[in-house]
C-alpha cells in the first residue's frame, strides 16, 4: 500500500500566463482540486521562479518542460492548495516547544510529576513554565478542587525552591505554586481585579488558579524575573522558539501563518527576519497593544509584503472576553454550571472603539477576540454603528471576529450583512465538546455553539485555524474536526457535537486556504491552485473530498515547498 502523501507548495502571484516559458518545476498526473469554481479540477501545474505558471492537463503542462525542469510525477495523488493557519500565536507556539507542554497530559498527577522532574534540574529561584493543561479533559477526578480546578498544594510540594506558572490550554487562566504566589504578594485579602478572578477555596484562600486579568499579578513577577536575564539571552530564546515553530509548521504542512497578536518589538523582529530571508514560511500578523500605546506610534504601518512577500502586518488585535473553558467567555445569560455569572468582560467597549478608530484611520483591519454570545453581539453592534455612520462598507474593511464560537441565533445573519469575517477554529469545537453543554445548556449549545453551517448558509465568510499553542498546529486534525464534529483522539471519537453544523468537505477545504487568504487581503496570490494565483498545494494519498473519516487522520506530510523550494 502506498504511503500517505502530501505535497505543499507556497507560491506567489504570476502577473500573466505565458505558455512559451519553460517551467522550473512541473507536477504531472495528479488529481488537482483547485478550490476555484471557474476550473475546479486539473491534472498538472507548472512553476517558474516560485510562481504558478500554468494549471491544466498533463499534456498541456508537459509542453513547458525544458532541459533543466524538475518533474514530479504525482501518480494520481489528490492535490490541493496548501495549509494556511488562520489564527495562531507564532511566538507562543515557539515557547510551547521549549517549555513544558501539557496538551496531551491525561491528568493532574502527570503534570505535577513533570514539574517535579523539572524542579530537580532547575537552579533555585529559576522559574518553571508550562502550558496546555485543561481540567475538563483529565481522565481522573481530583480529590480536592474548585469547579474542577486543582489546588496548588501538590504542585508546591514538588517545587519548594522554584516559582511555577502553568498556563491553561486556552491561555485565559493559569495555576501558580506557593513560591510564585508569595513573590506576587497574593494573600487572602488580595482583591479580584476588574475583568479577572482569583479562584478561592470555601475559606477564601487562593487555590493557585487565576483567571483572565487576574493572571497579571503572576505574569508581572515572572516578567520581572525575565528582565534580569540579558537582552541577548532573551532574544536567543525567542529565536530558538521561532526556529522550532517554523520546523513544526513545515513538518505539518503549514506554509502560511496568521499570527494573532504581537507587540511592536516582535513585529519589527519578524520584519527583519523576512528581509534577511530567515522566514521559511509566509507570516501575516496582527499588532496587539492598547489604544494608548498605539496612538502616535503607527507610522510605517501597515507593513505589506516585506521580504519578498514573507511578512505582512496590516491588522490590529484586541479582545472583549476570555475563553469558555475558564468561564471567561462573555455571555448574554449566566453559565449553566455557574449560576449568576455571565463571564469576564476583559476590555471596555470604549477601549475597543478607540482601537477600532485607530485601525480605521490607518486602513488596517480590526480583529477582536470574541468567544461568548454577548461579546460577539457587542462587536457586531460596533460594526453596525460604523457602517451607519457613513464609513466604508465593512465588506471592504474585512474586519474579523476572532473565534466567533458562541453566537445568539438572531446575530448569525448579521455577520454576512455587515461583512464581518468569522475567524473560527474547527478543532476548538471538538476539543471543547466535553464541557460545552455543561457550560451553556442544551438549547444554547445546539443553536449557537460553533454554528459553522448556519453562518455559511447566511452567506458569512468562515475561516479556519488551530489557535496554536492552544491546540496542536495539525491542519489534518482540524480538518477532521471540521467535517465530523468529533474529537480525533481514539478514545473519544464517538463524542460528536451537534453534527448538523459540520462543514462539507468542500467547505472545510475552502475555509483554510481560500477563506484565510481572503481574510488577509491575499486572495490575489494565495488560496487556490490557478495560474495568476498562488498559495500552496498538497498531494495526498486520500481524496479529502471522498475518503472515509478514518482515512483523514492517517494522512502524512512528506514534502513541503515554499516559493517553489523544498524545505
Amino acid at each position: 500500500m502506498q504511503k500517505p502523501l502530501i505535497f505543499l507548495i507556497l507560491l506567489s502571484l504570476f502577473s500573466c500566463q505565458n505558455n512559451k516559458q519553460e517551467a522550473d518545476t512541473i507536477l504531472l498526473n495528479g488529481n488537482i482540486y483547485t478550490v476555484d469554481e471557474a476550473m475546479p479540477t486539473a491534472q498538472a501545474l507548472a512553476i517558474k521562479d516560485g510562481l504558478i505558471l500554468q494549471v491544466g492537463t498533463t499534456e498541456e503542462i508537459e509542453k513547458l518542460k525544458g532541459e533543466k525542469t524538475e518533474v514530479i510525477d504525482l501518480k494520481g495523488q489528490f492535490t490541493m492548495p496548501g495549509f494556511i493557519e488562520g489564527h495562531g500565536h507564532f511566538s507562543g507556539m515557539g515557547y510551547s516547544l521549549i517549555d513544558l507542554n501539557f496538551l496531551k497530559s491525561k491528568n493532574w498527577d502527570e503534570i505535577v510529576q513533570a514539574v517535579g522532574e523539572a524542579a530537580k534540574k532547575a537552579k533555585p529561584g529559576e522559574w518553571i513554565v508550562g502550558r496546555g493543561w485543561h481540567q475538563e479533559k483529565w481522565d481522573e477526578a481530583l480529590e480536592q478542587h474548585v469547579q474542577g480546578y486543582p489546588y496548588h498544594d501538590h504542585l508546591s510540594e514538588v517545587s519548594p525552591n522554584n516559582p511555577v506558572v502553568l498556563r491553561h490550554a486556552s491561555g485565559h487562566a493559569l495555576i501558580a505554586n506557593k513560591v510564585a504566589m508569595d513573590a506576587a504578594g497574593i494573600s487572602k485579602e488580595t482583591p479580584d481585579p476588574s475583568g479577572g478572578h482569583i479562584v478561592r477555596s470555601p475559606s477564601g484562600e487562593a487555590i493557585g488558579v487565576f483567571e483572565e486579568r487576574a493572571m497579571s499579578a503572576i505574569t508581572k513577577v515572572h516578567e520581572e524575573y525575565l528582565a534580569t536575564l540579558s537582552p541577548e539571552a532573551q532574544f536567543e530564546r525567542w529565536q530558538q522558539g521561532i526556529e522550532l515553530a517554523q520546523e513544526e509548521c513545515l513538518r505539518q504542512g503549514v506554509t502560511s501563518f496568521q499570527d494573532a497578536g504581537a507587540n511592536f518589538e516582535t513585529i519589527e523582529d519578524f520584519k527583519k527576519m523576512a528581509e534577511a530571508g530567515k522566514l521559511r514560511l509566509r507570516l501575516w500578523a496582527m499588532l496587539r497593544r492598547s489604544s494608548e500605546e498605539l496612538t502616535g506610534h503607527l507610522d510605517g504601518f501597515p507593513i505589506i509584503d516585506a521580504g519578498n512577500r514573507h511578512f505582512t502586518c496590516r491588522a490590529i488585535k484586541t479582545e472583549l472576553d476570555g475563553a469558555l473553558g475558564s468561564y471567561g467567555a462573555w455571555l448574554l445569560a449566566p453559565y449553566n454550571d455557574k449560576p449568576g455569572f455571565e463571564g469576564q468582560h476583559t476590555t471596555t467597549i470604549e477601549e475597543m472603539k478607540a482601537i477600532a478608530k485607530l485601525a480605521f484611520d490607518k486602513k488596517m483591519q480590526l480583529c477582536v477576540h470574541t468567544i461568548g454570545d454577548r461579546a460577539n453581539r457587542e462587536l457586531l453592534n460596533l460594526m453596525e454603528e460604523i457602517t451607519k455612520s457613513g464609513g466604508k462598507p465593512l465588506n471592504d474593511l474585512r474586519w474579523r471576529s476572532e473565534h466567533a464560537q458562541h453566537i445568539d441565533p438572531q446575530d448569525i445573519p448579521r455577520f454576512a450583512k455587515l461583512g464581518v469575517i468569522a475567524a473560527m477554529q474547527g478543532i476548538h469545537c471538538t476539543s471543547d465538546a466535553p464541557f460545552v453543554v455543561k457550560r451553556l445548556g442544551e438549547e444554547r449549545s445546539r443553536t449557537g455553539a460553533y454554528p459553522w453551517q448556519s453562518l455559511l448558509k447566511a452567506g458569512a465568510i468562515v475561516t479556519n485555524g488551530t489557535d496554536v499553542p492552544v491546540e496542536d498546529v495539525s491542519p489534518i486534525e482540524c480538518f477532521y474536526a471540521s467535517v465530523t464534529r468529533k474529537r480525533h483522539q481514539s478514545s473519544n471519537t464517538g463524542l460528536e457535537l451537534f453534527p448538523e453544523q459540520k462543514m462539507t468537505r468542500a467547505q472545510a477545504i475552502h475555509s483554510s486556504p481560500a477563506a484565510n487568504a481572503y481574510a488577509a487581503f491575499e486572495e490575489e496570490w494565495k488560496g487556490n491552485a490557478h495560474a495568476r494565483q498562488g498559495g500552496g498545494h498538497r498531494g495526498l494519498s486520500n481524496d479529502l473530498l471522498n475518503c472515509t473519516d478514518e482515512e483523514i487522520l492517517k494522512t502524512k506530510v512528506v514534502m513541503t515547498m515554499v516559493g517553489g523550494k523544498v524545505q
